[in-house]
């Protein structure tokens, strides 16, 4: 097994999660990414908010939330992605750049009728629905 260190971005509105369509992947996913070395979790999902939703984010604003491990959407088998999931509790306006195609506001049953399901973004959108955050 190998691990992915990855960070993910929190935005709920009217009880749905806000998640990014990634043309590489051709899947919606949390935004957010990969944590390079040298950099803190919240540099990296600063960093990747800023490359996908076009959003400047700080550290201070991020609220960390919960960690997940599920299998790596789009990697090979046995990579399993290690997220922690940090809120951000501003109003923003999200613009998709470089590889992200949309983004959309999802309920746990929208997300369920999608094609391709990211087992990450299941894990977060079951806990967010338990935590009666999401519907």
């Amino acid at each position: 097994m190998t691990a992915l260190k990855t960070v993910g971005l929190l935005i709920v509105r009217d009880k749905k999660l806000l998640l990014a369509y990634s043309r590489n992947k051709q899947c919606f996913y949390l935004p957010g990414g990969k944590v390079d070395e040298g950099e803190t979790e919240k540099e990296a999902l600063c960093r990747e908010i800023a490359e996908e939703l076009n959003v400047e984010v700080t550290a201070d604003e991020l609220e960390y939330y919960t960690h997940i491990s599920a299998p790596a959407f789009g990697e090979q088998q046995g990579v399993i992605m290690e997220q922690d999931c940090y809120w951000l509790h501003r109003d923003v306006t999200p613009r998709p750049a470089a590889e992200i195609g949309a983004i959309h506001f999802f309920s746990s049953d929208d997300y369920s009728r999608q094609e391709a399901q990211a087992p990450g973004v299941i894990a977060i959108l079951n806990q967010l629905k338990a935590d009666g955050f999401v519907d």
